[in-house]
């Protein structure tokens, strides 16, 4: 199966994203054992890994995953646990509002996963 980068320019960005995001904690001086810090590294590590397959193949259950994650990476600095008032809060809210809306624009302009959805089989 040939891969179309142009076609799948979102989750290009996503992967990239997901790259930062997991690498954001120690670019940003934060200690690899903090709360923020891993849920960065596990958060970049689920996108960054679903992006690369959304690359290979398309289906609507990775990239609506994708998007879940997104969610939560932006609002993750007001969970108690989580709190963040430094460089990592802004950081989750660019990065996760960026992966949230390249995979709505995914899920709304790819004509393969509108075929998933009405029915159809996947690629």
């Amino acid at each position: 199966m040939a891969i179309h980068f142009s076609k799948r320019w979102q989750d290009q960005l996503i992967l990239l994203l997901g790259v930062w995001l997991f690498i954001s904690p120690w670019v940003l001086g934060y200690p690899s054992d903090s709360m923020i810090a891993i849920n960065a590294c596990i958060a970049g590590t689920v996108i960054g890994a679903l992006a690369a397959f959304d690359l290979y193949k398309t289906y609507a259950w990775a990239v609506i995953i994708n998007l879940l994650a997104g969610l939560w990476v932006a609002l993750s600095p007001w969970v108690p646990a989580l709190a963040d008032r430094g460089a990592m809060r802004g950081n989750s809210v660019i990065v996760g509002a960026a992966v949230v809306l390249l995979a709505l624009w995914e899920l709304r302009s790819d004509p393969e996963l509108h075929r998933q959805w009405a029915g159809g089989t996947p690629g």
